[in-house]
């Protein structure tokens, strides 16, 4: 198998493929990533390019629809007919169908397959995936998806997964901004963040987004599993794609503004939960900015 790209995702998928025990050949735009991986015993390729000459299973794990564009093109370019590329990124619709025709004119079977999770996630052995493309090359693939996470949920042949999985983060968005308004009416009014978060998560509100939030919440620990950046991106995504359906989607264009809000604030790198900072900021609670220096580190970006 093949891998290129390690942000924070693209490494966890990495270290769980390791784990079960099949061959790896990675590749990223910063090779140090990749030398932490060859200590584990992965292969490293200098370019996307040679990469594909090695592998009958490439997986691609990039920020966005340009770095996706551009690496998948590569991909295609210099693979033997029949390998498959499995897409887990987050990327429009639109260049994904691009990549689409440029696969089956070469001869390259295509799955978009993004995931549901995070790192923590990964590494937990809880990622799910949303796949879209033929069937008989997802059979095929399948023992090393199952390698990475435990469910698999096609939902159509052609750009499905990318609509559903838009969804889905659009759902997450406003959730956190649902989070961090319920946490601020409960402070200003007295209520502790921990009480709350404890009803919170046993009530009929409690998802499972709620449980994964509340011990980063209760540390200030706002250090990015998704940057604030990121998220503003995959609106813009939902955006676009309501755009070309004819639909309008009043919550998506509220959480546009809201993310773009907390990027310009200075949260654009810190985990996108970083909308409660900013909310009790604009709001005159007590400033907790100074706790974004601990989300610097860990964008999940290519680097």
């Amino acid at each position: 198998m093949g891998l290129i790209g390690l942000g924070n995702m693209g490494t966890a998928i990495a270290e769980r493929v390791l784990d079960a025990g099949f061959p790896l050949v990675v590749h990223n735009r910063t090779r140090a990533k990749a030398e932490l991986l060859e200590n584990r015993g992965a292969e490293v390729a200098d370019t996307p390019g040679q990469l594909a000459d090695r592998a009958d299973v490439l997986v691609t794990s990039l920020p966005d629809d340009a770095a996706f564009e551009a690496v998948a093109a590569q991909v295609i370019d210099a693979a033997r007919p029949g390998i498959v590329l499995v897409d887990v990124s987050t990327v429009s619709p639109e260049v994904s169908a691009r990549i689409a025709s440029l696969a089956e004119s070469a001869g390259v079977e295509y799955l978009r397959a993004p995931v549901s999770g995070n790192p923590t996630v990964v590494r937990a052995g809880n990622l799910s995936f949303i796949v879209s493309g033929d069937r008989e090359t997802l059979e095929r693939v399948d023992p090393v998806l199952r390698a990475i996470g435990p469910t698999i949920t096609h939902v159509g042949e052609a750009e499905q997964a990318r609509v559903v999985k838009l969804a889905i983060n659009l759902m997450i968005a406003v959730l956190a901004q649902v989070i961090s308004e319920a946490l601020v009416l409960g402070e200003a009014s007295g209520v502790s963040r921990e009480a709350l978060l404890e009803v919170m998560g046993s009530s009929a509100a409690g998802a499972p987004f709620v449980k994964y939030k509340t011990e980063p919440l209760l540390r200030d620990d706002f250090s990015a599993t998704f940057t604030t950046a990121l998220m503003e991106k995959d609106i813009d995504l939902v955006l676009d794609a309501a755009a070309d359906g004819g639909v309008e989607l009043p919550l998506a264009s509220e959480m546009k503004a809201h993310l773009h809000a907390a990027v310009e604030a200075g949260y654009g790198d810190a985990d996108f939960i970083s909308l409660f900072l900013y909310l009790r900021g604009v709001t005159g609670l007590d400033d907790a900015a100074s706790n974004i220096s601990n989300a610097t580190d860990q964008q999940e970006v290519l680097r």
